[in-house]
C-alpha cells in the first residue's frame, strides 16, 4: 500500500472508504464479508486498526461484541459517527490506542477472535512479531485470528501484476518521501512461529492480497 497515499486518506477519514476500495480494486468490502461470515453471536472481537469502523460495525450486526483500536484520532471519530448512526453504541467500543500498547489493554485469554485488515503492512518486523504474540496471549485457547493485508504474490505473473499496479504509488511515495512501499513478507510463517495453527487461506488481486484464518493453539 502507498504509505503517502494512506497518510493522505487517514487526514481525510470521510474519503477512506472510497480510495481504499480504489487501492483494492472494490475487494476490500469482500474481504470484510468474508471476515464477518466467520464471527457468530456474542463473540468477543478485537479489531486492530479499525480505521472508519466499517468492519466494526459489519460485525456488531452480526451479534459480536467489539472493541476496535486505532492510533489516528480522525479516524476514530469518523468510526464514532458510524457507530452511533447504526444505534451500536452497546455492542462496540472504540480506543486510541496502537497495537504496541495491547499489553497494558487486555487481559489474557478474554477475546474469541482478534481481526485486522491491512495494518500489517504497515508494521516493522519487531512490531509484527510483538503484535503476533499479543494476539496469541488475549486469544482464548481456541480463539481465532483474522488477518488480510497485502502480501507477495507467490506465483511469477501475480508478482509481475502487483509491480505494474503498484509502480505508480511507489515511485510517488519515494519521490515525496525518499521511502519506498513493502508488503509483508512470509507472514503466513510468522503466524505459525508465533504458535498458530493456519486453518484457511483466501487470495484477492492475483495473491497480492490474502486473508488468514489461524487459530491459538495451547
Amino acid at each position: 500500500m502507498s504509505y503517502v497515499y494512506m497518510k493522505v486518506l487517514e487526514l481525510a477519514p470521510q474519503r477512506y472508504e472510497r480510495g481504499m476500495r480504489l487501492l483494492t480494486l472494490g475487494r476490500l468490502d469482500q474481504v470484510r464479508q468474508d471476515i464477518a461470515a466467520r464471527v457468530s453471536v456474542d463473540d468477543r472481537v478485537l479489531d486492530v486498526g479499525c480505521g472508519t469502523g466499517a468492519l466494526a460495525v459489519m460485525l456488531a450486526h452480526r451479534g459480536a461484541h467489539v472493541t476496535g483500536i486505532d492510533i489516528a484520532p480522525a479516524m476514530l471519530s469518523q468510526a464514532a459517527k458510524r457507530v452511533r448512526e447504526e444505534d451500536l453504541a452497546d455492542r462496540v467500543e472504540l480506543k486510541e490506542m496502537g497495537a504496541v500498547d495491547l499489553d497494558t489493554a487486555f487481559p489474557s485469554e478474554g477475546v474469541d477472535i482478534v481481526v485486522s485488515t491491512l495494518v500489517f503492512s504497515e508494521l516493522s518486523d519487531d512490531e509484527i512479531e510483538y503484535t503476533l504474540a499479543e494476539c496469541w496471549r488475549i486469544l482464548r485457547p481456541g480463539g481465532q485470528l483474522l488477518i488480510a493485508d497485502e502480501v507477495l504474490p507467490d506465483s511469477m505473473l501475480g508478482q509481475i501484476g502487483t509491480f505494474l499496479f503498484r509502480l505508480p504509488f511507489v515511485i510517488a511515495a519515494f519521490v515525496l518521501t525518499q521511502n519506498t512501499t513493502h508488503r509483508v513478507a512470509g507472514l503466513e510463517a510468522r503466524i505459525a512461529q508465533a504458535c498458530f495453527q493456519r486453518l484457511d487461506t483466501v487470495e484477492y488481486l492475483m495473491g497480492t492480497m490474502k486473508l488468514f484464518v489461524a487459530e491459538r493453539v495451547g
